[in-house]
């Protein structure tokens, strides 16, 4: 990609090397240690502990820790500086994601103009480890996310090695892919289509639930093509090979794939981001056309 002359956007919250923790010693500690000896001595007891105790692993297998909020959190988060300096690899992955960041502001603002709307521009925060979001605690093993509550894209740059070397998607454009996919769920939830899914899945089986959020998931790889069609139609941010990069990376994380990469069978009702054809195909459907109305997935027919 050709992106080091590129503007820098300047919604960009840069946590890294911060460590968001609770104060162990809350109120709620002290307690559970007060009255431990006396749930193990009943039936009753000795259920709501083993229930405590999934409900805390659950967590941290999903990134998130609920155990500060099981034990009262002592007066909340408390957030930790870290002083240690980053390599100049590091800086310039940071540089390249604010610099992306910037390239999606400036054609999502083109594009809502165009139809007599503004755009709200989201904000990236670039994390270690772990984060505190408006949408719960999580860690670096969710991967990217965004959350509608704050409207933040949140990334640990780690997670560019993990795309590369597990997922077998090297390259700029693919790390672009993930960035602008992100922002894809921004522009959704600014177009009210994220709370309209929210508004379906209500009383749904847990199926219909997973066929709604595929359909989400596919229509943000297709925001995300488009942003690249425009991008490169206007500024000539790509070189020779870079969609190719971002096509291996949305077939990398395919449902099935991933599935298949776990160990365990392939379980289509269980998908809740699509297949690695279906990423692939709708992230080229709005790279090729860079028409956003060629991304309603939710009324296609087949996906």
């Amino acid at each position: 990609m050709r992106w080091k002359s590129g503007r820098r956007s300047e919604n960009v919250e840069d946590r890294r090397g911060q460590t968001t923790r609770y104060a162990a010693a809350g109120a709620g500690s002290a307690v559970l240690l007060r009255f431990l000896p006396m749930l193990f001595r009943s039936k009753m007891g000795r259920t709501i502990l083993i229930v405590g105790v999934i409900l805390i692993f659950g967590g941290k297998m999903l990134g998130i820790d609920i155990l500060p909020f099981l034990l009262g959190g002592g007066g909340g988060p408390t957030t930790v500086e870290n002083q240690r300096e980053f390599t100049a690899a590091e800086q310039e992955l940071a540089d390249f994601t604010s610099v992306v960041l910037a390239d999606t502001e400036d054609t999502w603002k083109a594009i809502f103009s165009e139809r007599g709307a503004a755009y709200r521009e989201p904000t990236l925060v670039l994390f270690t480890g772990q984060v505190q979001s408006a949408c719960g605690f999580a860690s670096a093993a969710v991967g990217p996310f965004y959350c509608p509550g704050d409207e933040k894209v949140y990334i640990d740059l780690s997670f560019f090695d993990d795309l590369a070397r597990r997922f077998g998607a090297p390259g700029d454009f693919a790390q672009a892919y993930v960035l602008a996919h992100e922002v894809g769920h921004h522009v959704q939830t600014v177009l009210g289509i994220s709370q309209e899914v929210r508004r379906l899945g209500q009383g749904r089986s847990k199926q219909e639930v997973n066929s709604l959020s595929v359909r989400q998931e596919l229509q943000a790889d297709c925001f995300a093509g488009v942003w690249g069609h425009i991008a490169h139609r206007d500024r000539q941010i790509l070189e020779p090979g870079d969609l190719d990069e971002a096509l291996q990376a949305a077939a990398a994380i395919g449902d099935d794939r991933l599935q298949r990469q776990a160990g365990g069978q392939v379980v289509p009702d269980s998908f809740t981001h699509g297949t690695s054809e279906q990423r692939a195909r709708w992230f080229r459907r709005g790279f090729e056309t860079g028409d956003i109305d060629n991304c309603n997935t939710f009324e296609a027919r087949q996906l």
